[in-house]
């Protein structure tokens, strides 16, 4: 492994021939350094530089020379952040930390590179380049752990994750993410200190929650979601998934697990798309069935209304996680519709049924169709590929209906103030039931999904409707 002409980045030749002129000793370390001895991308950038000194002082002095102020300035931590073109430059003081039993905040002191190196979360994240002729610096073997795909920590791991319990998810993020492997000792150490993530005031949620969605970003989200589970730490952060494990037998009947099945789920939707929110209804898309399993003798075992039931559990998920209430309706649909396409591929169904999952799906379409094929898991290879050449027909026919009769975002042609206008009515029930008529009747095929039929239609019904509904109230 090396690092391929990093003397050639424009950024990190600014920051040599700084270094150079200033005759300060600074480094670059952690991600940057890692990623480029990986051939990976994605920490291109943010680049962190480690100075032996006034870390902020230096970061000033340097973005002065190329015609920018700072972004931030942490005294506490010693560190400052510039953002210079695309780059994310975080400069910091060579520090030693010391952490109090009931903070992740450390007190901070000054120290030497090697104190420093020590002191950060992994072998691999411990690597640091000289700025002023390039040498690699390897004080803890990160090369040898990068060659063999292990995850380890510089010091004894259980002390790495009590002062920094954080880094018990950022162990098994980079492991998902790096497709690698945590060393056993640092395993044990994960499983061992796990409470510490959930002790008051030590890690905070949206932290906790941060780590876990980038695992559920990660090439294949499995390894991740797997090893929080075998550890036990998926049982504090998000109990209802971890509950989703395990088989239950009663006379010939058994149900797969639905912990792994999800997790079969979740990947095979990574492979489709980066959709992070996808992916994360695949995660969830099950988890009412802890809940909702009964055993009904001579039938087996049955989970009727988990797709219900898991779209209500959601708001209080997205609450205790404090996930984006932004993305939560996006997430409850998909769950609550991701049985209706595969039930369609298993019966005889009408244009109907293919028109009102089309109109309640609307925009989420699409997403809808990548959840469900995933969902068709066996590990019957040709039960697999049976259900899946049925689900093309529902697929394209779902498709088709939804552009012919433009369902995407669906609601009577004729809206709520005409058909008052119309019916001569004021605002009330009534006039949600001529509208809900309107779109009943466009969704039995008995009317196109066009203004002027929907308005004929709604002269032709409004008096027997009015009537009944006068004859009641």
């Amino acid at each position: 492994m090396e690092l391929s002409n990093i003397e050639n980045h424009k950024v990190v030749k600014l920051l040599s021939e700084f270094a150079r002129k200033k005759k300060v000793e600074s480094y670059l370390v952690g991600g940057f350094v890692r990623d480029r001895i990986l051939k990976r991308e994605n920490g291109e950038k943010d680049i962190d530089v480690l100075v032996i000194g006034d870390a902020i002082d230096y970061a000033i002095s340097f973005a002065a020379e190329h015609n920018h102020k700072l972004s931030a300035i942490y005294k506490k931590f010693k560190t400052a952040l510039l953002f210079l073109d695309e780059y994310k430059i975080e400069f910091a003081t060579a520090r030693k930390e010391s952490y109090k039993k009931n903070s992740r905040k450390p007190d901070i002191k000054p120290t030497t590179l090697e104190e420093d190196l020590k002191r950060r979360d992994f072998t691999i994240n411990a690597l640091a380049i000289n700025l002023l002729d390039f040498s690699l610096i390897d004080k803890f073997e990160g090369i040898k752990d990068l060659k063999n795909k292990i995850i380890r920590t510089p010091l004894e791991p259980e002390k790495t994750f009590y002062d920094d319990p954080l880094r018990i998810l950022r162990a098994i993020r980079f492991a998902s993410q790096l497709g690698f492997t945590i060393e056993p000792t640092t395993l044990l150490a994960i499983e061992k200190m796990k409470n510490r993530l959930k002790e008051d005031k030590v890690v905070s949620q949206e932290r906790i929650t941060n780590e876990f969605l980038l695992i559920l970003e990660s090439p294949k989200p499995s390894i991740g979601l797997n090893l929080l589970f075998l550890t036990g730490v998926l049982s504090l952060i998000f109990p209802e998934l971890s509950s989703l494990a395990g088989i239950e037998q009663r006379n010939d009947y058994h149900h797969k697990d639905v912990f792994y099945h999800t997790l079969e789920v979740v990947d095979n939707t990574a492979r489709k798309t980066d959709n992070l929110w996808l992916r994360f209804a695949a995660l969830v898309h099950d988890i009412a069935k802890p809940i909702t399993k009964k055993f009904i003798p001579n039938t087996g075992w049955t989970f009727h209304g988990h797709d219900e039931v898991g779209a209500k559990m959601l708001d209080s998920i997205f609450q205790k996680l404090k996930l984006p209430l932004g993305k939560l309706e996006y997430v409850k649909k998909l769950v609550k519709l991701h049985l209706r396409p595969i039930a369609l591929a298993t019966q005889e169904a009408t244009d109907s049924a293919f028109r009102r999952l089309a109109a309640e799906a609307g925009d989420t379409l699409q997403d809808l169709l990548i959840l469900c094929r995933a969902d068709i898991t066996s590990k019957n290879p040709n039960k697999v590929k049976k259900y899946l050449q049925n689900f093309d027909f529902v697929e394209k026919k779902i498709i088709e209906v939804q552009e012919r009769d433009k369902l995407r975002a669906f609601q009577s042609p004729v809206r709520g103030d005409e058909i008052m206008k119309i019916c001569n009515l004021k605002p009330s029930k009534l006039v949600g039931i001529l509208k809900k008529a309107i779109e009943e009747a466009i969704l039995e095929g008995e009317i196109p999904n066009e203004y002027e039929p929907a308005k004929e239609y709604l002269i032709k019904i409004k008096d027997d409707i009015i009537s009944k509904y006068e004859a009641k109230n």
